[in-house]
């Protein structure tokens, strides 16, 4: 979990600032007259003197305040380096805002990766966004999502619709891991520091192994630190499961991973067969 709300959040938020004597080819941006640069490459570097991101293309086009490059290839060196690809890249030099479209992609040095058309760093406003559908894989989950805005000093992030999210938790069998998806119209959020993301709006979790359906207003997923696995979800808000013909309600439920059991609570309601006979009964899978 933590390495996909690092891509996430996009790891950018202190370092690409544009200083007033950062070199273009021997040169201060400041100084450099409109024009085509070929081989363009721009470095910046940390109080210590240690290289903290760069930025290179195939051209440059350099009008005013703004720097236009062709096959962006960047880095950011760092608790976790990340590698940044697109076709096409703009770059304010006054404000430091990024600008990404085509092909844009993310990827960490563990493995993961965001994929997405369009990706736009505000630097003063502490906001990385897009409007456009974003792809996020690693070992244990992959996310898609309609549009995704996120604050990297808070270290939170939201897809804002049309949520698909394939994660992995750990099953009855350790050896054996059981795969949720959950479904949501969104949005969702992740929240790094405590380890959480929440789906909103018809939200639909499915047990691939046992073929469960949880549905709920909202689900709370925590993930165990260490293996990245769902730990944990946590419905509420016309809560019902799905297995066969059997529907139950209630109006909250809790989802042990590691157990595959799930605790209902608030007067739960087993409906055995739908339009014949009813059980009231506190469950506990």
């Amino acid at each position: 979990m933590k390495a996909v709300v690092l891509v996430i959040i996009f790891i950018l938020s202190s370092t690409w600032v544009f200083a007033e004597d950062v070199s273009l080819n021997g040169k201060a941006v400041r100084d450099v007259p409109a024009q085509q640069l070929e081989g363009f490459n721009l470095s910046g570097y940390s109080d210590g003197g240690q290289k903290s991101w760069d930025i290179k293309g195939d051209k440059a086009d350099v009008q005013g305040n703004e720097v236009a490059v062709t096959n962006v290839n960047a880095n950011s060196y760092g608790e976790q380096d990340l590698n940044l690809t697109a076709k096409k890249g703009k770059i304010d030099k006054a404000t430091g805002d990024v600008n990404l479209e085509q092909d844009v992609v993310v990827t960490s040095d563990s493995g993961t990766t965001l994929r997405t058309d369009t990706l736009q760093w505000q630097r003063n406003k502490d906001l990385v966004q897009t409007d456009d559908k974003v792809s996020i894989e690693d070992g244990t989950m992959t996310v898609q999502g309609k549009g995704m805005e996120a604050h990297p000093s808070l270290k939170d992030a939201k897809l804002r619709g049309d949520v698909t999210a394939n994660i992995m938790a750990e099953g009855k069998d350790k050896k054996k891991d059981n795969q949720i998806q959950i479904t949501s119209d969104g949005p969702m959020e992740i929240d790094q520091a405590s380890q959480t993301a929440v789906f909103t709006e018809n939200v639909q979790a499915l047990e691939m192994s046992t073929g469960r359906k949880l549905k709920a207003d909202r689900m709370e997923v925590t993930f165990d630190q260490d293996s990245r696995k769902i730990k944990q979800i946590l419905c509420t808000g016309n809560v019902e499961v799905h297995q066969g013909m059997n529907i139950t309600y209630s109006d909250s439920l809790t989802y042990k991973a590691d157990e595959q059991r799930m605790i209902l609570t608030g007067k739960p309601k087993l409906i055995i067969d739908p339009g014949d006979r009813t059980s009231e009964d506190m469950l506990n899978y």
